[in-house]
């Protein structure tokens, strides 16, 4: 982590949204967004999600998401981000495919995000240092075995990781409804 960047902590009740087409560039920010990771959205529109991605992100983790989003899989992910400015900022972020409504196509990917809680920072953190080390030091199939092992030690899959982490409740699952219920025609 960059020694002058600072947290930007996030209101839960905010909703963060980006949509993207197939390769990752961005088509959409919604202003939450914007303001948040400090861009313009004519600095964001045309360029790559990965605009926002911290160096302190383990590598297999995207590696994950994006094998989960091109198999037309949904997935949930705790993902550190950076702003503009070189500040940071935990979310917790559903993954969805987009489609197109008249030939059923994936055409996208939409993102909805709220901020992540402290305990859930703090649970993510100590892996995400582990898989970094791993990346850093033996490179991301090392890491990505790693990941795996870990997973398994704990006799779950990756979505039951995270569930439990993240929580199964409710009010959390009806956050990310709403948001997609709110931004389906963005």
């Amino acid at each position: 982590m960059e020694q002058s960047s600072k947290e930007i902590h996030i209101d839960r009740k905010r909703m963060i949204v980006s949509r993207t087409d197939l390769k990752g560039v961005i088509e959409y920010a919604n202003k939450d967004f914007m303001d948040i990771s400090g861009y313009s959205l004519d600095e964001l529109i045309n360029q790559p999600h990965n605009i926002v991605r911290h160096p302190d992100m383990p590598s297999v983790i995207f590696k994950l998401m994006w094998k989960r989003i091109q198999l037309s899989q949904d997935i949930f992910a705790v993902v550190k981000n950076r702003a503009k400015n070189g500040d940071y900022y935990w979310v917790t972020t559903k993954f969805e495919i987009r489609r197109d409504p008249l030939s059923n196509k994936v055409n996208g990917y939409i993102a909805y995000r709220q901020g992540a809680d402290k305990k859930l920072v703090a649970d993510i953190t100590k892996l995400y240092n582990e898989l970094l080390l791993i990346e850093n030091t033996s490179g991301m199939d090392a890491s990505e075995k790693y990941l795996i092992g870990y997973l398994d030690s704990q006799n779950k899959t990756y979505d039951q990781f995270i569930d439990d982490i993240v929580g199964k409740g409710w009010l959390f699952k009806s956050f990310f409804k709403m948001m997609a219920t709110m931004f389906a025609n963005k």
